[in-house]
């Protein structure tokens, strides 16, 4: 290969890359209006009817921030998504033809494919796990958003009437504010646990999963690295939940608070969460 063979090729990468830029760029500017647009809908539908959502707990709070969050949120998972189903698309295969090499897995045996049957029922398991240890996220989320809105709301008044946000009152609100977040912070930390413990466990699962293999000299280097590095993309790929599973659980306290304006708009009653009193004080 002669010098100008070799920059030639390097050339080459940066019109890719220049391709990638453009169409990155593009993509984000383009999403970004499509994200503000559809809060734009959701905000003119809500104002709309801001007569008969006045009433609700935190309305304000949640015309004017929870539909960006929420449009913004749905977006991201979108785009995660497609990116895991092209990841997957792109290393299945390969993933698949290098299971050739693996005869047996460990306790189990011989299994067809073994090493797509590993990586998805570790992703199965994983995301089970998470959907159990963080079950109650979502509802102390909600209860968050509203201690903070009352806060805020108390804050807001004070500025223009001085009989409001005094300091007694703005104590007994921030306490409530302080309960829920040290009540969160004890959840997320069985929930953390669970989710790093997993993550870190799954460094280790194709090196087990290859280990009758490797002991038996059936693999030679370079074939193990590429099996690692295909079998860490299509688990990843796999695992979207896993990955994704803080950002679904703020989805979900979001849509919470918003499906109050569609339960009162379809005159339905309202979920339990909503009529429920401040939290109590420790």
């Amino acid at each position: 290969v002669t010098l100008e063979q070799f920059f030639g090729q390097l050339a080459t990468f940066g019109g890719i890359a220049g391709v990638y830029i453009f169409t990155a760029v593009l993509t984000a500017f383009i999403t970004s209006h499509y994200v503000f647009r559809w809060r734009t809908a959701m905000n003119d539908y809500y104002v709309e009817h801001w007569h008969r959502l006045r009433h609700i707990e935190g309305a304000s709070q949640r015309i004017q921030e929870d539909t960006q969050k929420f449009a913004q949120t749905v977006e991201g998972l979108g785009a995660n998504l497609v990116e895991a189903l092209m990841t997957l698309i792109a290393f299945l295969p390969i993933l698949w033809g290098l299971s050739a090499y693996v005869k047996e897995l460990p306790l189990v045996g011989e299994v067809p494919q073994a090493l797509v049957f590993v990586a998805v029922i570790w992703a199965v398991l994983g995301t089970a796990g998470l959907a159990v240890a963080g079950i109650r996220l979502p509802g102390l989320e909600f209860r968050n958003q509203r201690v903070e809105a009352a806060y805020r709301k108390e804050l807001v008044l004070g500025e223009d009437d001085a009989r409001r946000a005094e300091a007694p009152t703005l104590g007994s609100l921030f306490l409530d504010v302080r309960a829920n977040y040290f009540r969160l912070y004890w959840n997320y930390l069985y929930f953390n646990i669970v989710r790093y413990g997993y993550l870190q466990a799954s460094v280790l699962v194709p090196y087990v999963a290859l280990a009758p293999s490797i002991v038996a000299g059936g693999l030679t280097l370079g074939v193990m690295q590429q099996v690692i590095r295909a079998f860490g993309r299509v688990e990843q790929s796999f695992q979207y939940l896993v990955r994704s599973w803080t950002t679904i659980v703020s989805l979900i306290s979001v849509y919470k608070r918003l499906r109050a304006f569609e339960a009162t708009l379809s005159d339905q009653p309202l979920d339990v969460i909503e009529a429920e009193a401040r939290p109590l004080q420790p």
